[in-house]
Formats: C-alpha cells, structure tokens, sequence
C-alpha cells in the first residue's frame, strides 16, 4: 500500500500555510535567471574594481526597517543585484591579495547551492552527507600525509574553530586531571596549564586559551629566529623554567604559513621536543600545510604527519567558498573523550534513521552541522588533487616571481623572506625617518585599495609598516603582480612629492 500522498491529492482550499512558491514554475525561471547571472557575474570579473566601498545611499537602504508583508521575489531580486551584488568583500577578483582569503570556484558555488537544497543535519545518522564528509576527511589525511589508524577528523566553519578543537583535546589529554569533571577552577591542587607558540603565532591561539579557561597568561609566547620561525632553543628553556616554577607545560603550537610572512617553523624539531617533554604537538597549517599538495614545495612543510593535531582551511588556498575548515586528530579517543555527550535524545536506535551514536556530533563544538563537504567533494572529483597542487605551486612562483620585481626596483624594498606564498615589502625612495615610511606605504595601501586596482593589507614587522600580498587566488597572472608594483611605484613618488 501506498501512503505517501501525491501533490494532487492535497485539498488546494488548505488554509495553512507554507514557504514554497505557489507557482513552482514561476520561481524555477527566476532561478535560471539567477544562475545565469552569476555565470556572469564569475567570467567578468576582471572589468570590475577588485573592491570598491558602498555608496551611502545603498548603506541607507541596507538599514531599512523589518519587511513584515512579502514582496514579488524579482523585486527581492532586483534588490540584491543593486545593494548586495556590486559590493563585495573583493576575495574572487584576481588582484585580491589581502590577508588570506580564497576566491571560491564556480564548481563550488554550484555544489553549495546543491547542498542548501538537500539541507542536511550534518551531526550523525544513517545519510549520505555524513559518508561524503569521512570520505572528504579521508582524502584530506591522505593529501597531506596525515594517515594514521585510529585517528579522526571534522569539518568546521574555519580554522580559528578548528584550532580550538585541536587545543581543547590537548588540554584535557595532557592535563593531570580530568578537566571535563572538575573544571579550571579548583586551582589548589595543580598548577597552572601552559601552552607554547611563536610571537608570530595567529591572534586564535589567544582566543582560544581564553576560551578554555586557561587565560592568556597560560599563553607562552616564544620569540622567533630572523625568518620568523620559533627558537627552538628558547622554547626548549622556557618549557623547562616554566615546569620548575610548579606550572604544567601541555601542548606546542607549530605554525605552517604564520599569517604575517608565511613562515614555516621547523616542524620536525618541534615535534621532537614535544615527543622528548611528552607534550602535544598541534599544527596551525591554516594555509600553509596545503604546500604539501605541490611536490614541488611540499618539503617546505615537511613534518605535518608527525603533530597530534593539524588545523588547516580548505576556503584559502584550496579555493573554496567560505566556509570550510578542517582539523585532523591523531588519537581518535582522545578527540571523542573532548566532546562526546550522550543525552537521550540523542541516543542511537539500533536501527532506523539513528543506528549508531551521531558521529561528527561527538567530535566538535558544533551539534546543528551544515553540508559543507559537498563542495570539498565535487570539487577534488571535478578538478583532482593534483590539479589544485599545481595551482598552489603556481601560487608560490607568483609570490617569487613578484619578489624578483621589487628586487629590480632601487625604491622597493623586501621586509621579510618569501618563504611560500606571502610578500612583504615598501615603497623606500632611501629615507631614514622610519615614521614617514610608515606614514608613505600606509596610505599607498589605502589608495590602492580605494582605486580598485587591487586590494593588499599591511601589516608590521620589526615596527616597519609592510605592504603585503598573500597569493591564494586561482584567477591571478604574472602581469597582475607587475600592474601592482608599476602602482606602487607611481604612488610612492607621488607621495613624495606631495611631502616635498
């Protein structure tokens, strides 16, 4: 016997109600449309501004009040293509080079929207989307050389949440007491918890030690070498100064690709001092670690496979559409021993929709999960590993071949090595006053930025004011990078005639 009921058969004089469209046919052109427009929207790219600000009438209307009747969705439409569509954050233009941040792909934009159609509850149960998500998980291990029996993985939104994963299992492994029972708070009977990273190590691990209930000060900041890399030998002095003054050292924060200059620490080093002081080794890889995807340069993160925890993104440079981050764990209990709870409702039936207990549910922060693997799998099924490694190498070359330019050029001048994918430099027609550089390559980022040519971010180094380019985007050409310095240039000496 049938029971589901076909759509004839619903009485039409229903007075309740729903949010599909009363004419499917209708919203299936809009749809077409839709699409159409951002095929578009994705090939032109190139004849618009890389980022331009949003007018302040469009901000006034962006700040209308709460709509409370509907409106004909081609308005609603018309609305988005005005407001929204002329003004984004830039990350998909070719010469988007700011802080770290991917371009996304048309294949990806596709499988998302496939995805939101499916709308799965990604945190367990027997369904397609959790099998795709262990197959993506096992894929990513196996690109970066990270499989080992008995470990795990989940997706996240990024890598901040996915560092906090990996540092929450490593303060409840390696702490003398079951922190999940007692808590931080009975501070009597332990010393305090201490986690290790670089100066150079990103603002998450701040966060998430706060988060945690360790606090910053738990947070040992370890100076760095000429390259940017952790001292190992200062680390190795500040673990065993911080044990005789009755603290317990935990975990080591290795970084490959620090956000600043792109520097690798030495991983290989790191995880031996962490194997000799029993302390886990994590790896913030956020972009770096995907190095290891181009045979080429994947020597430059060598040692990945050796940390107990490895957070990286997959929405910088695997060119994903935000969000999608991913941390891997070496010791699947450990991992499970974190976050596993197991309330009633959340039971598994033995058989059914819930047959074993929800997976990615015991794993992370996140219970409500959305399908992001999806676009992780067509995209590595429609492009192939190998694919995205030769344009993360091709990604590097650019970065090399843009320090090769500023090193023709006597009035620029490079502030860091360019050790993967990251350039810092300045305008420096040879003056001395550190302040009025900084002042000079300051506001040349600004104007850049402003005239649409391209967007960089700065940052500091040593107190120098850096103009940097970080090189994640699949859509840059050699003859970007060339348009940039010609720019910066021609800035520079207007600037300098300006302050004459």
């Amino acid at each position: 016997m049938n029971t589901f009921a076909p759509a004839d058969d619903l009485k039409e004089a229903s007075l309740e109600e729903t949010l599909d469209p009363d004419d499917w046919n209708e919203l299936r052109r809009l749809g077409h449309r839709m699409m159409d427009d951002m095929f578009e929207y994705l090939s032109t790219v190139r004849e618009r501004p890389a980022w331009q600000s949003v007018p302040a009438e469009v901000k006034a209307k962006l700040a209308a009040d709460l709509p409370l009747a509907p409106a004909a969705m081609d308005l609603v439409y018309e609305d988005f293509k005005q407001q929204v569509l002329p003004y984004p954050t830039g990350n998909i233009h070719p010469r988007f080079w700011g802080w770290v941040m991917g371009t996304g792909t048309p294949v990806a934009m596709l499988a998302d929207m496939l995805a939101s159609g499916m709308n799965s509850w990604v945190g367990g149960f027997d369904q397609s989307a959790i099998l795709v998500e262990e197959q993506v998980l096992r894929w990513l291990a196996a690109m970066l050389h990270f499989e080992h029996s008995g470990s795990s993985g989940i997706l996240t939104s990024g890598c901040t949440v996915a560092n906090i994963i990996g540092l929450t299992v490593a303060r409840n492994a390696k702490a003398t007491f079951n922190v999940r029972e007692r808590g931080l708070q009975d501070r009597a009977s332990h010393g305090p918890l201490v986690v290790y990273c670089s100066t150079e190590t990103h603002s998450w691990a701040q966060k998430a030690v706060e988060l945690l209930g360790l606090g910053n000060q738990s947070l040992h900041r370890v100076p760095v070498d000429s390259a940017f890399r952790i001292d190992i030998q200062a680390l190795q002095s500040a673990i065993h100064s911080d044990r005789q003054r009755g603290k317990i050292p935990i975990c080591v924060i290795g970084t490959a690709g620090t956000v600043n200059t792109g520097a690798v620490d030495d991983l290989k080093e790191l995880a031996a001092v962490c194997q000799m002081e029993d302390l886990w080794f994590h790896i913030d890889g956020a972009f770096g670690a995907l190095a290891a995807l181009s045979p080429k340069w994947r020597n430059k993160v060598a040692g990945l496979e050796l940390a107990d925890s490895l957070a990286f993104d997959l929405h910088k440079w695997m060119y994903m559409p935000f969000e999608a981050g991913c941390i891997l764990v070496r010791d699947r209990e450990a991992h499970r021993e974190a976050f596993t709870v197991s309330p009633s409702y959340l039971s598994s039936q033995g058989r059914g929709i819930a047959p074993a207990p929800l997976e990615f549910a015991g794993l992370g922060i996140d219970l409500a999960r959305n399908f992001k693997a999806l676009k992780i799998w067509f995209s590595l099924k429609a492009h192939g590993s190998a694919k995205h490694g030769r344009l993360i190498e091709q990604n590097i070359e650019q970065a090399h071949y843009l320090k090769t330019l500023i090193e023709r050029e006597s009035h620029l001048e490079l502030l860091a090595p360019v050790e993967l994918n990251v350039v810092c430099f300045r305008f420096n027609p040879g003056l001395d006053d550190e302040a009025q550089l900084n002042q000079m390559n300051e506001e040349i980022v600004i104007r850049i930025q402003e005239s649409g040519l391209a967007v960089t971010s700065g940052t500091r180094l040593s107190g120098r004011f850096a103009i940097r380019v970080a090189v994640t985007n699949h859509r840059s050409k050699k003859v970007d990078f060339e348009l940039l310095t010609s720019r910066v240039l021609e800035l520079g000496i207007e600037g300098r005639s300006d302050h004459h």
